[in-house]
């Protein structure tokens, strides 16, 4: 039967033509193992807070885990989870059904998220004081609850008459600027200082060289906070004359750091006598959790007397690329090492566009090296001069050719190999 407008009790049950039950928690029950079962952390707890306020025969709660489960990587259903309840908490106090959303209350809440101040840690819980979130975080927001609804179409549980379109698809996202960020980094100094402080300074004395260990794993090896945060022992290893760590990083790729040796001196001091388990852990063997490592950061910032204002964790890879972009190695070795391309990046080239990022990158095989044995004087590349034999040099359709008087044109040989006597300026041309 058709779904009325609004109410979350309109959706507790939706019934099909033969009377039978229709609904996402009836669709996943009918199979021999009910894949609930399976759900990651992230999609359980979405459950169990969205059951509170629609009950477990909602649609909704099924709905919204499940999404969450079908994301790759454990960051994006953090991420994502957080977001939806946003929007599902904005529509609660108006009383509306997330799965009822309209363009027209979705288009009210995009303009809401501009005054929608964020959730800040006060009193070792997270409440609404903070300032509203910038473009980048409402653009993220938007796209998140877009995915959302997008999952649910595609799964087909709800009639056509309740939902046929997804209503963030006419939503006017935020305008961005992707060569501006509000990320701030440190110079070489500075990052030193910060290294220094949290290893003699840190006012708790058991957790300033884990703190310290994490500073240098964040900067050399250039990885976000969860990624440094979810390696793990087991995946510390030797290959090719270097130490290495593989990492899973953002969008659930695996990639190997080439560890530094004093890194991995710091790693091996901390893991101890531990053959497994996460590198960075709490007494008990726990994963740390992002939050504390942040204040971390930013009070020993702030304890180093650094002039910047919002360090984080994210600043010391977003440090890692502009220093390497200016004094590092060859731009096709720096993005291996600095990871999938970030707008931090395309910030430092100048363009983000593909065919720009294209045609400014590097080719995959370099040039035949020039022959060692040219003079200074020939300006680091071959003269190809007039000889008696050989006439000029002709390039047409990017071949090389010489043409003679004498003879018809042929194809030069290249790289070019040495014949005859001299340097290369009379008969002994390179042919």
């Amino acid at each position: 039967m058709p779904v009325s407008a609004e109410g979350p009790e309109a959706y507790a049950l939706a019934l099909a033509t033969d009377g039978e039950e229709r609904s996402a928690r009836a669709s996943v029950a009918r199979l021999s193992g009910d894949p609930r079962d399976d759900w990651p952390p992230h999609a359980r707890r979405l459950y169990a807070y969205l059951a509170e306020f629609y009950g477990e025969r909602d649609a909704l709660p099924t709905l919204a885990a499940a999404w969450i489960a079908h994301q790759r990587s454990d960051g994006t259903r953090k991420t994502y989870a957080r977001n939806f309840k946003v929007l599902e908490g904005y529509l609660r106090e108006r009383g509306v059904h997330p799965l009822a959303l309209t363009f027209l209350v979705a288009d009210t809440f995009a303009s809401h998220l501009k005054t929608l101040p964020t959730l800040v840690w006060h009193g070792g819980r997270r409440v609404p004081e903070g300032e509203p979130g910038d473009a980048a975080t409402r653009h993220n927001v938007l796209s998140a609850n877009s995915s959302f609804f997008k999952f649910v179409l595609q799964t087909r549980v709800l009639p056509r008459e309740a939902m046929d379109s997804n209503p963030f698809d006419g939503v006017l996202y935020p305008a961005m600027d992707p060569l501006f960020t509000r990320t701030e980094g440190l110079t070489e100094a500075e990052y030193v200082t910060l290294a220094r402080t949290a290893r003699h300074e840190h006012p708790c004395r058991r957790t300033a060289f884990r703190l310290y260990a994490l500073i240098l794993v964040l900067y050399h090896l250039c990885l976000r906070i969860d990624a440094a945060l979810g390696a793990r022992i087991e995946k510390l290893g030797y290959d090719k004359g270097h130490h290495i760590l593989e990492v899973q990083i953002k969008g659930g790729t695996w990639v190997t750091k080439a560890v530094p040796p004093f890194v991995w001196h710091a790693l091996q001091a901390l893991i101890g006598d531990r053959t497994e388990g996460f590198i960075f852990c709490t007494s008990t063997g726990q994963r740390l959790d992002q939050a504390s490592q942040w204040r971390a950061i930013r009070a020993t910032a702030q304890r180093a007397g650094l002039p910047q204002k919002r360090i984080g964790p994210h600043s010391l890879k977003h440090s890692t690329i502009s220093t390497t972009r200016t004094t590092g190695p060859a731009p096709a070795r720096r993005r291996s090492s600095t990871g999938p391309t970030t707008r931090t990046r395309a910030r430092h080239s100048g363009t983000t566009s593909a065919a720009a990022r294209w045609k400014a990158a590097p080719p995959t095989t370099r040039p035949p090296p020039w022959p060692s044995n040219w003079s200074p004087d020939d300006g680091g590349r071959p003269r190809w001069r007039r000889s008696g034999r050989t006439g000029n040099l002709v390039v047409a359709g990017g071949v090389r050719y010489r043409r003679g008087s004498r003879r018809r044109a042929r194809r030069v040989r290249w790289p070019p190999v040495r014949r005859g006597f001299g340097n290369g300026r009379c008969c002994g041309a390179w042919w």
